[in-house]
């Protein structure tokens, strides 16, 4: 018995073995031979008539949105052409588009973590810097914490406007018994920041009051001890000195209209309501109001470091007038030259001068002693 070759399988629906006398495989409208190649010596696409898109004839892109058809069935689209060479996908939009092949650098602000604006992540907005409103020097001013304020209240020449204050001020306004001569508004802390800025130490107390009234020059008492600042623009160190006085019982004190500072505000919290206390004086000319003292047989004696005598030598048992020069600056020459004597305060230690305040304290001092003799 005779064995039969084996026939070698065929792939299913690929119609059986091909035989030479089978006609061309290829597709029914191709017109060539089995050989696959046309009769005429062309090739498969010139054979083909062009075909037409939808589109008006012209073949839609890969980057218009639609997918590619006809022979570019088979073709990838250029995609290094729409972006630069060795970028990454997805970033072609944010900072390819302007053409560059490099990734530019970013700034050291930009970095992983933080924003690119800079700020920290979380970052409160800033707080609106305060200003304080614009205000007329003769008109209505506001003095807040509770020395200041309840001095005016105790004081009955003070005309309120209106009386701010939260509910632990006024629990201890009604403990300590203190006069309101208007009714109060309760309101919070944050209200009085708005009026007074939120640097300031108010204490929950702010009042709005009417200035005291200003004695003239020429009807000052000649007794006691009369302090004259010349020129003193710092408000805290005319403060301090305003309590200094009180606490001296001056009969007044003389500053100038111009380069002083505002009876108001830092002043006020500063003076700890000396300004309830003590006259106070405005005058436009310093000289004429120092020839109007010397008149009044007031002994004028200047305050300065360079004086010709120790303050405690000079007799002051009569009416006397300190004159208590600008910081750094200190008296001005023709304020001088009023003066009836320039002293000094001799200190025992290597730093011969003192703050304006300071000195001036210990000046009244020396004069109230003189005043007992």
């Amino acid at each position: 018995m005779t064995e039969r070759p084996m026939r070698k399988p065929t792939r299913p629906g690929s119609g059986g073995p091909r035989r030479p006398s089978d006609p061309s495989r290829g597709r029914p409208d191709s017109g060539r031979p089995a050989s696959g190649r046309p009769a005429s010596g062309r090739s498969d696409r010139d054979a083909r008539p062009p075909r037409k898109f939808e589109d008006g004839g012209k073949p839609r892109r890969f980057e218009d949105g639609g997918k590619p058809r006809g022979p570019f069935q088979d073709r990838k689209p250029d995609r290094a052409k729409s972006r630069p060479t060795a970028e990454p996908r997805g970033k072609a939009e944010a900072w390819g588009a302007s053409g560059t092949s490099q990734r530019p650098a970013r700034a050291p602000s930009d970095r992983r973590g933080q924003p690119s604006s800079g700020k920290p992540p979380f970052s409160k907005s800033p707080r609106k810097q305060w200003r304080p409103r614009e205000r007329d020097r003769d008109g209505p001013v506001l003095l807040y914490g509770w020395h200041s304020v309840k001095a005016a209240l105790e004081n009955p020449q003070r005309k309120f406007i209106r009386l701010l204050a939260t509910e632990n001020m006024m629990h201890r306004l009604k403990e300590e018994n203190v006069p309101l001569p208007i009714e109060a508004e309760v309101t919070k802390g944050e209200a009085i920041d708005e009026l007074v800025g939120p640097d300031a130490v108010h204490q929950g107390l702010l009042a709005e009051v009417q200035q005291l009234p200003s004695p003239d020059i020429d009807d000052v008492e000649a007794r006691g001890v009369i302090l004259v600042l010349d020129q003193v623009t710092d408000p805290h160190n005319v403060g301090a000195i305003l309590r200094s006085a009180a606490a001296f019982a001056v009969t007044a004190v003389i500053i100038t209209l111009r380069h002083s500072p505002e009876m108001t505000g830092v002043l006020a919290k500063a003076a700890s309501g000396a300004l309830e206390h003590v006259p106070m004086i405005a005058v436009t000319n310093l000289s004429r109001a120092l020839e109007v003292l010397k008149k009044k047989n007031v002994f004028v004696i200047g305050l300065d470091s360079s004086g010709d005598a120790d303050i405690a030598s000079i007799d002051m048992s009569g009416p006397t007038a300190i004159v208590v020069g600008a910081e750094g600056k200190g008296l001005r020459h023709l304020t001088r030259e009023n003066c009836d004597q320039v002293a000094r305060l001799d200190l025992p230690g290597k730093i011969t001068s003192l703050n304006v305040s300071n000195a001036t304290a210990l000046a009244l001092y020396v004069a109230t002693n003189g005043q007992k003799k």
